[in-house]
């Protein structure tokens, strides 16, 4: 990992996804996790303030020590316990179907391997339980997606691999979710990275 990737990206990462706009979706989708939790991408922790008190325990995983150590901060005044997984969230180590809720935002975009993670949330998750998701991917406008498939191979180099151009709604029903809930729309700011899917899905 070299220098920029281990002390500058991470105080990045952490001030942009600070930004009003973004809290607005966390504010919308957090709240109906329930039970035991699984966040993919827990990143500097910035969904826990959002948590109900229906949580009863977490599972915070991200590969980047540096996000987890702010996480830990930002986990001291939980009302549930959190327990941080540095590490991939392609081999979790959690029992199948102990967990009641998945949470991931705005990380599907930068995970080597989405399919493989997703499948890992399905295995760990309960029938029934529901993965809560905020992500930015494809855009169905095609000037847009033009942009964004020029821009993602800089973009990832300079953007912890952040690819702009995952269709997230296939993605997450590829892993053998059925979406319940989706809502797809442009947030404010430059289309090729504002285009995004919010929504639950469930695995029956």
């Amino acid at each position: 990992m070299g220098w920029y990737s281990r002390f500058i990206l991470p105080r990045l990462i952490d001030a942009t996804m600070r930004v009003e706009e973004i809290t607005s979706f966390r504010k919308t989708v957090i709240p109906s996790a329930r039970g035991v939790v699984l966040e993919i991408g827990v990143g500097s922790g910035l969904n826990l303030p959002f948590y109900t008190p229906a949580v009863t325990k977490l599972y915070g995983v991200d590969p980047s020590g540096e996000l987890l150590a702010m996480a830990q901060r930002r986990a001291g005044v939980s009302a549930f316990p959190v327990e941080f997984l540095q590490q991939t969230a392609d081999h979790l180590p959690l029992a199948d179907e102990s967990v009641d809720t998945a949470v991931v935002t705005w990380s599907l975009c930068s995970i080597n391997d989405p399919e493989s993670a997703l499948r890992e949330v399905r295995r760990v998750l309960k029938p029934g339980g529901a993965l809560l998701f905020v992500e930015h991917g494809l855009s169905p406008d095609v000037g847009v997606r033009t942009w964004q498939n020029r821009l993602t191979p800089v973009w990832r180099r300079v953007a912890g691999g952040c690819h702009l151009n995952r269709r997230m709604d296939a993605l997450i029903r590829s892993a053998g979710f059925t979406m319940t809930d989706l809502r797809e729309g442009y947030a404010p700011g430059p289309g090729p990275m504002t285009y995004m899917y919010e929504g639950r899905a469930v695995k029956d």
